[in-house]
């Protein structure tokens, strides 16, 4: 049986260590990531980011071959690097630690709202728009799995009353939010009231994904590209400012209650 481009660069990856004699530990401290990572890694069951696939260029100097293959793959995949990784992670975690000011996280949308925001961008034809709600759609099966990941979410006050596809839009996307928080038992959605004034969360959205071996990675996103975050420094950073956020936000019933009145508000 033939095997697939990304098997092939996976294969490659396990020789470039298997012909220096290391084990998966030893590799790990090499490229500073665990040898757990690094197993995960060479079996599929990880997807190997791009800071994951520069630390070996960089320990092993091999002059970038391997970044530049996943750069190849992600071409052929027709969708840009840094996406494909993020979704692989985001498909895989085991907790998500959401963090939003703008508009709802991606995976609580309805069909609705997530057209209003493709259809709000005027570089992309009806034809696009659509297609980017289906792939939306489709992330959010991940939590209608056998498995599904725990999210929890804070959005600003502020995503509540941005009026974002119109009252009746509003209305249905506020009103799941409370039924995912009243129903769902993997979800719960907390919202940083106006009042609090300045806080962490505002420096931008941001993401913490936990793998099954209690790994993180972040992402950070805007309107050009997103950033997958790995380096141990940078995610431990983002876990601060995750917890001063969270610190700020409504108890659950208290953000439930908050989406229904503004729920019932717009009319």
């Amino acid at each position: 049986m033939s095997m697939t481009a990304g098997e092939i660069l996976l294969d490659e990856l396990r020789r470039a260590r298997t012909a220096r004699g290391l084990s998966q530990d030893e590799f790990g401290k090499m490229i500073n990531y665990s040898g757990t990572h690094v197993s995960s890694v060479e079996t599929g069951a990880r997807h190997p980011t791009s800071g994951y696939v520069a630390a070996i260029d960089s320990a092993l100097k091999t002059g970038g071959i391997y970044l530049r293959l996943l750069e190849r793959l992600s071409d052929l995949n027709g969708e840009p690097i840094w996406l494909h990784e993020w979704i692989t992670v985001e498909q895989q975690a085991r907790t998500l630690r959401w963090c939003e000011v703008a508009w709802v996280p991606g995976l609580l949308q309805v069909e609705a709202y997530a057209r209003a925001i493709f259809g709000s961008d005027g570089s992309i034809d009806s034809a696009e728009v659509e297609n980017r709600v289906l792939a939306r759609l489709a992330r959010q099966q991940c939590l209608a799995s056998d498995n599904p990941p725990q999210v929890v979410a804070v959005v600003d006050e502020s995503v509540l009353r941005r009026p974002i596809g119109g009252a009746a839009v509003m209305r249905e996307q506020l009103f799941h939010l409370a039924q995912l928080n009243q129903e769902n038992r993997r979800i719960r959605v907390h919202v940083v009231p106006s009042s609090v004034g300045a806080y962490a969360g505002l420096d931008g959205p941001f993401v913490i994904a936990t793998s099954s071996d209690l790994g993180d990675v972040g992402y950070l996103d805007n309107r050009l590209r997103g950033q997958v975050v790995e380096r141990p420094a940078e995610v431990a950073a983002l876990r601060e400012q995750w917890e001063a956020t969270l610190a700020e936000a409504l108890t659950l019933n208290q953000s439930t209650e908050l989406m229904m009145e503004v729920a019932k508000a717009w009319t």
